[in-house]
């Protein structure tokens, strides 16, 4: 039945091979208001096109391989659906339902793959979830060894039968949005769980940093010697290791199996591999450069706590460049800082590689423009990764879009470290999104601001809000303070600095940056 399905859901594309677009031009999309949207595809070589939309009318002329590009205005937003019509050599393709709205881009990893279905919680909100102008197109989960044109999948209105399999967070951002919006928001989501930065961005732009061009190097040479044969070989062994151990397990009462072992896989190439660097911006991140859109929205970071490459500090502007030098956009890019996850620490003094991540995230903002940051470190759960409540971070991702993309008048971020001055034994730090003044949440005093002085030892400090947007941190073990840090913890239990909007202050650290290593 499964060969059935693949072999009828690929037969338009065979049957259209000389006139033919990527499955995300398809009925429902969404396309881009207010601008010239791009549409591309394949045709007979050398052969005329005519892309129709709402009364207007383009041209373009396929090259020798077939490949055809234009641009089409959109107008305003409409709710209304139209058909986007495409026809050369007495061929037509006729999109039927398309909407005029905001487009947007959501990718990263288990955290923006995490579906509605996910948080029984949301149930009675999936139920009531009809709404035909919130659409999203979800991509497969595929890794290719050449960078891809196309992906399979389709465009889906919000529904309670579409919704569950929405990612969350997209889900939420894109709702807010028509909320406060009211025109059609789409929503393009590329994501694959439990892998790093790296793997999302180009092998070309990797090349450009020491440290993950040594992955690409690497990768290339594992790549090389990879033997097909002896991949098979040895996955049959592990198939057969893997049948007698379920066996085994099968006999014994149910109660005493404990955990079955996983099924193996059979080794694949490396440069086809998912995690490897560059594999998945091939896959599925290629087929869309170029689709007119707002911006992009991204929730990764988890699988990068132990670097193994260059500071997210710098592989994170590095897929951003990518990505805009290739879409010739410098779209908005806003982002997801990590959750609190992990048993919380008690002492101060601790380091992290979470906690790194999450102030490289805050960091980013201050040199890459056009970014944003929704921090969520009063969200997460302690032990598990992929914390249920994905409400708030989709909608504060939509803050800033609201703010930055729609004009509107908003806080749109939780308090950021500003600036920090020393006045003897007390240090004044200053936040930027103060909203209406800095507070905290609950009745507890303001909680897990650490102190150094120059021993570099760090004690836990006593902090008091001193104004609207400042706040006061001293100890009575440092006289002579040099450095104060907040939240420097994967779970800083008890962090409760927030602003008068309720949104919480990111992680930082008044120490400058540490050189990085390439």
């Amino acid at each position: 039945m499964k060969t059935l399905f693949l072999a009828f859901s690929l037969a338009p594309a065979a049957l259209l091979a000389d006139l033919a677009v990527p499955h995300f031009f398809s009925d429902h999309m969404i396309l881009q208001r207010d601008r010239a949207a791009a549409i591309w595809g394949k045709a007979d070589p050398h052969a005329e096109v005519t892309v129709s939309f709402k009364g207007k009318k383009v041209h373009a002329k396929a090259a020798a391989d077939g490949k055809w590009r234009t641009n089409i205005e959109t107008g305003q937003a409409d709710a209304s659906g139209a058909i986007l019509t495409i026809s050369s050599a007495g061929k037509n393709i006729a999109i039927q339902d398309v909407l005029v709205g905001e487009v947007w881009f959501a990718s990263g990893q288990s955290n923006m793959s995490f579906t509605m279905s996910g948080s029984p919680m949301y149930q009675p909100l999936v139920e009531a979830s009809t709404d035909p102008a919130l659409r999203m197109f979800t991509a497969p989960r595929i890794a290719t060894l050449e960078a891809m044109e196309d992906i399979d999948g389709s465009w889906q209105s919000a529904d309670p039968k579409n919704v569950p399999r929405f990612s969350a967070v997209a889900y939420f951002f894109a709702r807010k949005l028509r909320q406060e919006l009211g025109v059609p928001v789409g929503v393009i989501h590329s994501s694959w769980g439990g892998k790093p930065i790296e793997t999302f961005t180009s092998r070309e732009a990797l090349n450009t940093l020491p440290a993950t061009k040594k992955l690409v190097e690497t990768a290339i040479k594992d790549d090389a010697a990879f033997d097909r044969n002896q991949a098979k070989v040895n996955y049959e062994k592990q198939l057969a290791q893997w049948e007698a151990a379920m066996a085994s397990a099968k006999q014994k009462p149910a109660a005493e199996r404990g955990r079955l072992p996983v099924k193996p896989v059979m080794g694949r190439r490396a440069l086809a591999t998912d995690g490897k660097p560059g594999v998945l911006f091939n896959s599925m991140i290629h087929p869309f450069i170029g689709y007119t859109m707002r911006g992009a929205i991204w929730y990764q970071g988890e699988a990068n706590r132990n670097a193994t490459s260059a500071p997210y500090e710098q592989t994170l502007p590095l897929m951003i460049a990518d990505w805009r030098k290739r879409w010739n956009d410098s779209f908005s890019f806003y982002y997801v800082q990590l959750a609190n996850f992990g048993k919380p620490t008690t002492e101060p003094g601790g380091e992290d590689g979470w906690v790194n991540v999450q102030d490289a995230m805050r960091r980013v903002l201050q040199k890459v423009p056009q970014t944003g940051m929704a921090v969520i470190n009063e969200v997460g759960e302690a032990g598990d990764i992929h914390p249920k409540n994905k409400k708030d971070p989709g909608e504060r991702l939509a803050l800033w879009a609201l703010a930055k993309d729609y004009g509107k008048q908003l806080v749109y971020s939780g308090p950021l470290y500003q600036k920090h001055e020393m006045m003897k034994d007390v240090v004044r730090i200053t936040f930027a999104h103060a909203g209406n003044g800095l507070k905290t949440r609950g009745p507890e005093p303001l909680a897990r601001f650490e102190i150094c002085g120059a021993d570099g030892k760090w004690h836990w400090a006593q902090a008091k809000i001193s104004g609207k947007d400042s706040i006061d941190v001293s100890c009575k073990d440092v006289s002579k303070p040099v450095a104060v840090r907040y939240a420097w913890a994967a779970n800083p239990e008890g962090a409760n600095l927030i602003n008068s909007e309720g949104l919480p202050a990111s992680v930082f650290t008044t120490q400058p940056t540490k050189k990085d290593e390439s």
